[in-house]
């Protein structure tokens, strides 16, 4: 998680990038309109909309000729609670009983207050758990690009491609064509 906002805040820290945020939050502009409203040339306004893309908090459609650009809502609220949203909730939502159970044993042991995670665990058993506990942030019914689901696990830990890996590997993530879902629980090939 800490990389995802480091690399969140580095987009933002400019102050131009600020400023079409701003006027995107009024709604859909063009480069053109951008440029103008800002005084900036635009390749410059490209270069600036291409990092908040980068970033996943603009969205760009095409009209004819004109590329319209939009702040992604649903980008920013889901990040905002990310860094927002207690871990103590978090943990509450990975297991349903009252009493702690092995998951939550292993999660109190490997996740740091933060959400982040310490290392992955070497056991299979622990493994599992942590595993279990990434999987609440993928939704069921829902595609997602190879991209995204590296940004949702590096909001955990930094090895998104060992842990994609795991994932897959223990069926709880199916894959074609570098497009990810999540699998019935039932299909987990993971114990615990």
């Amino acid at each position: 998680m800490t990389e995802t906002l480091l690399e969140f805040f580095k987009a933002m820290a400019h102050e131009s990038r600020l400023a079409i945020v701003g006027l995107l939050a009024g709604g859909e502009k063009s480069v053109q309109e951008l440029a103008a409203a800002l005084n900036l040339k635009e390749p410059t306004v490209s270069h600036h909309l291409a990092m908040l893309k980068k970033q996943g908090i603009v969205t760009a459609r095409a009209e004819g000729t004109t590329r319209w650009h939009a702040l992604d809502r649903d980008a920013l609220s889901k990040l905002s609670k990310r860094i927002l949203q207690p871990e103590a909730e978090r943990l509450k939502r990975a297991t349903p009983r009252e009493a702690e159970d092995f998951d939550t044993k292993v999660l109190k042991t490997f996740v740091n207050a933060d959400g982040t995670l310490k290392q992955i665990p070497a056991m299979r058993k622990k493994r599992g758990a942590v595993l279990r506990w990434l999987m609440r942030d993928f939704a069921e019914g829902k595609r997602y690009p190879e991209k995204e689901v590296n940004a949702i696990i590096q909001t955990h830990y930094w090895d998104s491609a060992t842990l994609r890996r795991e994932l897959i590997g223990h069926t709880m993530l199916a894959r074609k064509d570098r497009i990810y879902w999540r699998l019935p629980q039932e299909q987990w090939k993971v114990g615990g």
